[in-house]
């Protein structure tokens, strides 16, 4: 819990400014309309409450789900057992995520409301629903992103102490998480975009029912190919970065703390 609650503060907070770019990038009032470069902090409020519990309730899923499945660096079932504890992390975490993330964009595309003025005009508007429009997208979103990118860290992990001849250090672990996500992230784009759309839609619109596949076709009828990779370099860069410090600061805590 403390482990990954650190690892999910240091990331959020420091890689920030990068994932309120990608946020506007993908709005769909496009990114000037959106508030461009000027208040890049907007929405980090709700970033601090939210990051701790969202990373820790992650962590202890996967962790525990990994410790009752066959694993290990031996057993030809390790990445499925990686696949389906980084699928259940994600389950859960996103009961925490989901509103945090919907609070945070709304804030990131409207820099000069405040996070408790859009917190409370989202509850007067949709209700607790509101908070949690999203949640679907969000959950399909997660579930193929943690599909290519657990099973990759902990492959490469294993291969780099295979290597060597002794369990990688946490910057080796970092180095390998900042691979995992940057390709784990590149090819989940269009799920992120028809997630941003969807956490940004006006109540009442049709995006706003939640329908990932309608988003996705709407992006592309309108948009393209170009419409779904929105946003797809800020992404690459921060969770790059993000899986290195994320993934990183998780196991040097974890080895701290054990």
């Amino acid at each position: 819990l403390k482990a990954g609650g650190v690892a999910g503060v240091c990331v959020d907070l420091i890689l920030f400014p990068l994932d309120t770019v990608k946020t506007r990038l993908q709005s769909p009032q496009g990114f000037r309309k959106a508030g461009g470069f000027r208040g890049i902090y907007a929405g980090v409020p709700s970033t601090a409450i939210g990051s701790f519990p969202n990373a820790a309730a992650f962590f202890i899923t996967y962790e525990n789900v990994k410790s009752v499945l066959p694993h290990g660096a031996s057993s030809y079932l390790s990445p499925a057992t990686h696949m389906v504890a980084a699928s259940l992390g994600e389950v859960v975490a996103c009961l925490i995520r989901v509103p945090s993330e919907v609070v945070k964009q709304r804030a990131q595309v409207s820099p000069s409301s405040s996070t408790l003025r859009i917190l409370s005009h989202t509850l007067y508007q949709e209700g607790i629903q509101g908070l949690y429009r999203g949640y679907k997208s969000t959950v399909l979103r997660e579930i193929p992103f943690s599909l290519v990118q657990f099973p990759l860290w902990e492959s490469l992990k294993d291969l780099w102490s295979w290597k060597q001849g002794h369990v990688v250090d946490s910057w080796q672990s970092a180095v390998c998480g900042a691979f995992a996500g940057g390709f784990a992230a590149a090819v989940t784009t269009p799920l992120d975009v028809a997630k941003t759309r969807i956490m940004l839609a006006k109540a009442g619109s049709s995006n706003a029912s939640g329908n990932v596949l309608a988003a996705l076709g709407g992006i592309w009828r309108t948009q393209g190919l170009s419409g779904l990779f929105a946003g797809v370099v800020p992404r690459m860069a921060a969770i790059s970065l993000g899986g290195f410090i994320f993934l990183g600061t998780y196991e040097k805590t974890r080895q701290l703390l054990l």
